[in-house]
């Protein structure tokens, strides 16, 4: 097909074209002839062809993102400035189960999924995940965690109207059996416990116009210990994600864990204890009262490659980048940085790392999109993260769009 097109406007440039045949506008990089449909101008980009960006667009993206990077650190690192190393908040916070990172695609991400996170598993990251559904989701993951620790998460998420979503997420914790010791049996007791860990969040996310998305979580905690030691608990999370209209540049961001302080309470704190002066010959033990896990997350998500990318369009490829900046009120600012490639949508490879925590590394994993008959999608993934010495963990998860 040797059709021409005279006078083609850039937006960009401001200039115009005379007498491009098919073979030049298929190397050429304006992002307004990417995005030509073949009723107005007579061509079409073929289906698994690239369309690259001027080296100008690229390089001033290169440059946005450097400024916006370095007013991420201004943000998060300032109050460390003055700061020894050496100095931490470990262990100043309790219900420390609640920054386990859950959602296999966010962990083989690296955890960078305040701004790249989609859908149910989003919810723990940021609420308003929850506000990219399309159809109803049901979603499960199961995760073998370290030192026989395994946690399971059962979530649903619906689209109520064009504007309001819901959803609902529940994250299950149990230790495994541990042996019983005390000062006079060291070796153990005979007795066994196990710590069970709970979480229920309830969803509420809200689109408020065709770039931004708010949402909210309600979340209730439960810890128990030993059967008859518990704490319970609220929460909140809330969240938002912004197209920021730069380049295809998302930007999100989320509180989570703020609530009043807990403590633990039940029954094995009571310690008889003969000839005391109290009338019922107990005693209790006094526990204090600890702050929740407070995190804020600052995050950035990019198609890079894909069919609405400002950088590399494709029909068939999706090549997505997003780096996180987490701070938690009981540890240092940390970040985390991930990929994911998606072939069709039907095929995923994920990669990721965490920047300055100090035992997670590198992660990496993948996933399968398959539709079914009558509407029906399955989507199952699978994530490893390498903890160094504390060897590695296997996550895995099934859902169901509807």
């Amino acid at each position: 097909m040797n059709t021409e097109i005279k006078h083609i406007s850039l937006s960009r440039a401001g200039s115009s074209l005379s007498k491009y045949d098919d073979r030049h506008l298929s190397s050429f990089y304006n992002a307004s002839l990417c995005s030509a449909t073949q009723d107005d101008m007579g061509y079409k980009t073929p289906r698994n062809q690239f369309t690259f960006i001027t080296p100008s667009r690229f390089f001033s993206v290169i440059r946005n993102s450097v400024v916006l990077v370095s007013l991420f650190n201004c943000f998060l690192y300032p109050q460390y400035r003055d700061i020894p190393d050496v100095v931490t908040k470990v262990a100043t916070a309790t219900a420390n189960w609640l920054k386990i990172e859950t959602g296999v695609r966010a962990i083989g991400m690296g955890g960078a999924f305040v701004a790249a996170g989609t859908g149910v598993s989003a919810i723990p990251y940021n609420p308003s995940g929850v506000g990219f559904l399309t159809k109803s989701e049901a979603y499960y993951s199961k995760s073998n965690f370290l030192a026989g620790i395994s946690h399971n998460v059962l979530g649903y998420g619906q689209k109520l109207s064009s504007q309001d979503f819901v959803g609902v997420h529940l994250f299950y914790l149990n230790s495994g059996k541990m042996e019983v010791t005390n000062e006079w049996f060291p070796n153990g007791t005979g007795e066994e416990f196990s710590v069970i860990s709970m979480s229920l969040r309830g969803t509420y996310a809200r689109r408020l116009t065709d770039r931004l998305k708010v949402g909210m979580s309600l979340n209730y905690l439960r810890d128990q210990l030993f059967k008859t030691v518990t704490m319970q608990g609220v929460s909140f999370d809330i969240g938002s994600n912004f197209d920021t209209g730069i380049y295809g540049m998302l930007l999100g961001m989320s509180i989570t864990n703020f609530g009043p302080e807990v403590s633990y309470g039940g029954a094995g704190l009571h310690r008889t204890v003969p000839d005391t002066i109290d009338v019922d010959e107990r005693l209790s033990r006094v526990t204090k009262d600890f702050p929740l896990p407070l995190t804020f997350r600052l995050g950035v998500k990019n198609d890079v490659i894909g069919k609405d990318s400002e950088f590399i369009v494709s029909e068939g490829h999706r090549l997505t980048l997003a780096v996180d900046g987490i701070n938690a009120i009981d540890y240092t600012v940390y970040g985390s940085m991930g990929m994911e490639y998606g072939y069709r949508e039907f095929g995923f490879v994920r990669a990721g790392m965490r920047m300055g925590h100090d035992t997670a590394g590198m992660s990496a994993g993948g996933g399968l999109r398959y539709p079914l008959n009558k509407g029906l999608t399955l989507l199952v993934d699978y994530a490893f993260v390498d903890y160094g010495i504390l060897e590695q963990t296997h996550q895995f998860s099934i859902s169901v769009e509807f």
